[in-house]
């Protein structure tokens, strides 16, 4: 069998006002053809390769690949050229017996709402209705009747943090026994009127835990179900079809299929009260509460400024904390500052330097002045190996500056948000010996375990705020828990 491979993935956050633009995607990589799989590093296409080959007879036929760092909606320019390069790649592939598209479920353009639904439709257009597609999602996806329409089944992570190695497995299987004649794929889903903020999303911990566990649970008790998926949206996604689903897929029986999608939206409902639930305490008390702390590495988490969620990474509220409590720390502080080539031309490595940095993306933040000695400045590309997926992350600009309170690394595009320590690594340092980190996510603490000694939510304003219910909603269908009052969601 011959299988199309196409791999496109950005995660929207409609409350950051900056776009993405094709230069964010060229940062983690923009490949055509056999360079998709060459250079797929440890993530969802390295899992589809493996389910290639434990199947055996699969021509796999790689396509065109495009990843980019969450954030704003993506420039008009830039969905066309990912829709025409998508139309090409699959013009010229030959026939294909199924189509992988590993996509993300979140994506939102200038003026379109649905990014992978769209780019579902361009693809079956060229395709034709009788060939099977199957997404591979992140669970963060928000599912729309158009992406349910153009594929044959939809798989997501199964777990929070992510493994999207176990889910181009279990896509990539579950489109070859489609492709084989093996199963017959009918899907029905439910949406959930229902957001949250990402402190209740670790699906390690009720309530997560429960909700997943019970799919998990009802797949292993009925070989007739083929694959749920349960999709807490992305959380700052302000959309027409925006809010939780579920979707399963089993084969050929659609009143099963029906009858668990309400189980699990029933189940989801119940715990609406509890995924609200907020632990994260103001900024001032969290860097206290780091500095007091007995031994490090502590992990700091800037809510409301995740790189990883879709802000600007341009927060500057917990480096000015530190630098107001004058801390001893040492500290490792992101900063992201698409100006900063510019901000420090004709510098160099040694030399003190004040730098304006911050407050430029979001909208939201106050820039800050630091004054340190620079020890890292020019073009950077951040080789992460296989910790994240991407073995090489262009960061463009970045400087690392020398504080009262430790490192800012500062960088021209987002990158990995300080999440993964290989980052500073990359850039001579070494984090294990640093007091404290402050990382740009809300959820994903993962790359920090081995060295962390806990991890302590800061409850910072920005497009990620774990306030959800304080911004601007405007297209989101409403009534919608927690922003209105609801006692049923069906």
């Amino acid at each position: 069998m011959r299988i199309g491979v196409i791999r496109i993935s950005q995660e929207t956050d409609t409350f950051n006002p900056s776009f993405t633009t094709k230069d964010h995607f060229a940062s983690f990589g923009i490949e055509r053809g056999q360079a998709v799989v060459d250079r797929a590093g440890a993530g969802i296409i390295q899992g589809y390769l493996e389910a290639a080959a434990e199947r055996g007879g699969v021509e796999t036929v790689p396509i065109f690949k495009a990843r980019a760092v969450a954030g704003g909606r993506v420039d008009s320019a830039t969905f066309e050229y990912l829709g025409d390069e998508l139309e090409k790649g699959l013009r010229s592939a030959g026939a294909l017996d199924g189509l992988a598209l590993l996509f993300h479920g979140a994506c939102s353009a200038d003026g379109v709402d649905d990014v992978d639904g769209q780019l579902g439709a361009r693809a079956r257009a060229i395709v034709g209705p009788d060939v099977p597609m199957v997404y591979g999602l992140d669970h963060h996806a928000n599912i729309t009747q158009l992406m349910i329409d153009q594929s044959n089944a939809l798989v997501a992570h199964r777990t929070q943090p992510h493994n999207p190695h176990d889910t181009g497995l279990l896509a990539a299987h579950l489109l070859f026994q489609i492709v084989a004649g093996e199963v017959d794929p009918v899907v029905a889903w439910r949406k959930i009127p229902l957001i949250s903020h990402q402190e209740q999303y670790l699906t390690s911990r009720h309530p997560m835990k429960t909700w997943f566990d019970r799919a998990r649970e009802i797949e292993n008790q009925n070989p007739s179900v083929l694959r749920i998926s349960n999709f807490p949206m992305q959380p700052w996604l302000d959309v027409d079809e925006g809010g939780w689903s579920t979707v399963v897929v089993t084969d050929g029986d659609m009143a099963l299929a029906d009858e668990i999608a309400v189980e699990l939206g029933d189940l989801a409902w119940s715990m609406r009260e509890e995924f609200q639930v907020q632990v994260s305490i103001p900024p001032a008390e969290a860097v206290r509460r780091a500095e007091a702390a007995d031994s490090g590495v502590v992990v700091i988490s800037d809510t409301g400024d995740s790189v990883l969620g879709g802000a600007g990474g341009d927060s500057t509220v917990l480096i000015r904390e530190m630098l107001e409590q004058g801390i001893a720390g040492p500290a490792l502080v992101p900063l992201v500052h698409p100006a900063i080539g510019d901000a420090l031309v004709g510098s160099q490595e040694g030399d003190t330097v004040t730098v304006e940095v911050g407050g430029s993306i979001a909208g939201i933040h106050e820039p800050i002045a630091l004054t340190g000695k620079l020890l890292h400045f020019g073009p950077t590309v951040l080789d992460l190996k296989e910790g994240y997926g991407s073995p090489g992350v262009d960061v463009g600009y970045a400087a690392v500056l020398e504080v009262a309170c430790g490192i800012v690394a500062i960088t021209q595009f987002p990158g990995v948000g300080g999440v993964v320590p290989a980052m500073y690594e990359c850039l001579g340092l070494d984090p294990r010996q640093y007091k404290m980190a402050v990382v740009k996510t809300a959820s994903n603490f993962q790359h920090f375990a081995p060295i962390s000694s806990e991890v302590i939510r800061a409850d910072t304003p920005g497009p990620t705020q774990s306030d959800i219910a304080s911004l601007p909603w405007q297209r989101i269908p409403r009534p919608v828990f927690p922003l209105d009052d609801m006692d049923s969601w069906r």
